[in-house]
């Protein structure tokens, strides 16, 4: 029947007129719900106006509002009377990441969502589920898997791939896709240590991956699942089999199979899995066979390793091209380093340019925004009242501008408020600033296992492509790239450079 192929835009037509028309009727009802400082709610719809009017930068405008008000915490009243708190008070984070723990989860509306491409993996469960993920993949970090994976699949792929396709940049005065570059970069070496599979990603050709290019499909398709105004309206559109969900079912079909595919192969391969130490091996020698609770591990693994360092690193280059200051020190740092020690204790000790990575990932998370849900009824320690079910999203992006945390040059990129040094020394000394100030990597039990992965990972990309080349955007002087965000944030239409060698 026709009626089960409606397009999305003709019943998004039809829901956005039907809003506006309830609120003309209501506006000049209703008394405004609340202050000058916050959007607008009305009956019914919330503040659906507000959200329609800035959906293309909804990161920024609840960062603006979280800043202006006094307790840094705000309630967004969405359609049908539901209500997502959001917050960058740090008392409150902590309350809801560690203080109060097992009352925030994931909630029903986040897991049922993105079932359809992270199952029940360990970024979309909670309770014994996720414990047991968690202590598994815990033993893919400790110091003797980092210093193999830095020394095996991040040099391997920087020294075969990653290296040459900048030579040849350069050489041919190209234009790259530098985020393009850095997510394929980033998506071998997840698979190299989630699947013990190397799926040649960055091969000079750089290929059409037919499994990446599904999962990049997957998640665009799935975060306008998160942000559609009507709660759940995917049901609906999928129950129609409108054209967004046919897509994503056809791109989460390919996506699993693809896994499945190389849990089969590895399964086969008795000896692999007794001797290997990825991450699916290990999963697989724990006993757990089952392919789609291994699939579902593997995927979120993959989401969590692909797209937050490549979001990481196209931001901290596009940074430090208008910072030749800080590119000097980083370069300063890499020089002083031995050549002859291992690329493990290299990047350990390259202070300068970790506290580098902390200040670009203030400015521009990978992850903007992370929700949860109440359990029960609560009260955080601003006096937010939060009832049970409410979404309550604590917000990274907003928590870098804080000024009372950060200063009134919140706005710069200066990687020295990150550093100190001990009276009459000479060598910078690292200040940790606490994880609920600063929840780039979550903080309490559910902190990234990866944390320590991602900073080593990047550390070695940026002393290798530093030492040899100057990463140049090609953009607009004065333009400022858009920093828009899916489960994970990226640069609106790539991040094209040139590459130059360096003199």
């Amino acid at each position: 029947m026709d009626l089960l192929h409606f397009s999305d835009s003709l019943v998004f037509c039809i829901i956005v007129s039907l809003f506006l028309f309830i609120f003309n009727k209501l506006k000049s009802k209703s008394k405004p719900l609340c202050s000058s400082n916050l959007p607008k709610s009305y009956p019914i719809i919330g503040s659906f106006p507000s959200i329609l009017k800035n959906k293309h930068r909804f990161v920024q405008w609840s960062s603006e509002i979280l800043t202006s008000t006094p307790n840094l915490t705000f309630s967004l009243h969405r359609t049908f009377g539901l209500r997502n708190i959001f917050t960058a008070n740090a008392a409150n984070v902590q309350h809801i990441l560690k203080s109060n723990f097992s009352n925030y989860d994931k909630g029903d509306f986040i897991k049922t969502t993105l079932r359809d491409i992270l199952g029940d993996g360990i970024f979309n469960t909670d309770g014994e589920n996720w414990k047991f993920q968690r202590q598994v993949s815990s033993h893919e970090f400790n110091t003797k898997s980092l210093r193999k994976f830095i020394e095996t699949a991040v040099d391997s792929e920087l020294c075969d791939r990653l290296i040459p396709i900048l030579q040849n940049a350069a050489a041919e005065k190209t234009v790259l896709d530098f985020q393009d570059i850095l997510q394929r970069f980033a998506f071998d070496n997840v698979c190299k240590i989630a699947f013990g599979y190397d799926p040649g990603y960055l091969s000079p050709s750089l290929p059409e991956e037919k499994f990446a290019m599904a999962f990049e499909k997957a998640v665009k398709l799935s975060t306008n699942r998160l942000t559609s105004f009507i709660p759940n309206f995917w049901k609906i559109k999928k129950a129609l089999n409108s054209e967004s969900e046919k897509q994503l079912g056809i791109a989460v079909m390919e996506v699993r199979e693809f896994a499945k595919e190389i849990i089969r192969n590895k399964k086969q391969d008795v000896t692999s899995v007794e001797s290997a130490d990825d991450l699916l091996s290990r999963f697989l020698s724990s006993g757990h066979s089952d392919d789609d609770f291994v699939t579902d591990i593997v995927i979120s693994f993959i989401l969590a390793g692909k797209d937050t360092t490549s979001a990481a690193l196209t931001w901290f280059f596009w940074l430090l091209s208008n910072h030749p200051e800080v590119e000097t020190q980083i370069l300063m740092e890499i020089e002083e380093i031995s050549e002859s020690v291992s690329a493990y204790d290299e990047v350990k000790h390259m202070i300068y340019t970790h506290a580098s990575l902390c200040e670009s990932m203030r400015l521009y998370p990978p992850v903007p925004i992370d929700t949860k849900a109440a359990v029960s009824d609560d009260v955080l320690p601003d006096g937010t009242i939060v009832k049970r079910g409410t979404r309550v999203s604590y917000h990274p992006y907003a928590m870098g501008r804080v000024e009372n945390v950060w200063g009134k040059d919140w706005a710069e990129f200066r990687p020295s408020r990150w550093l100190e040094r001990a009276e009459g020394g000479e060598k910078w000394s690292f200040v940790k600033v606490d994880s609920f100030t600063y929840p780039v990597f979550q903080a309490g039990p559910r902190i990234c296992l990866g944390k320590e992965m991602a900073f080593l990972q990047m550390k070695r990309v940026v002393a290798a492509v530093l030492r040899r080349f100057k990463v140049v955007p090609v953009v607009v002087e004065g333009v400022e790239p858009v920093y828009m965000s899916e489960l994970t944030a990226k640069m609106k239409g790539g991040f094209p450079v040139r590459i130059e060698d360096r003199v």
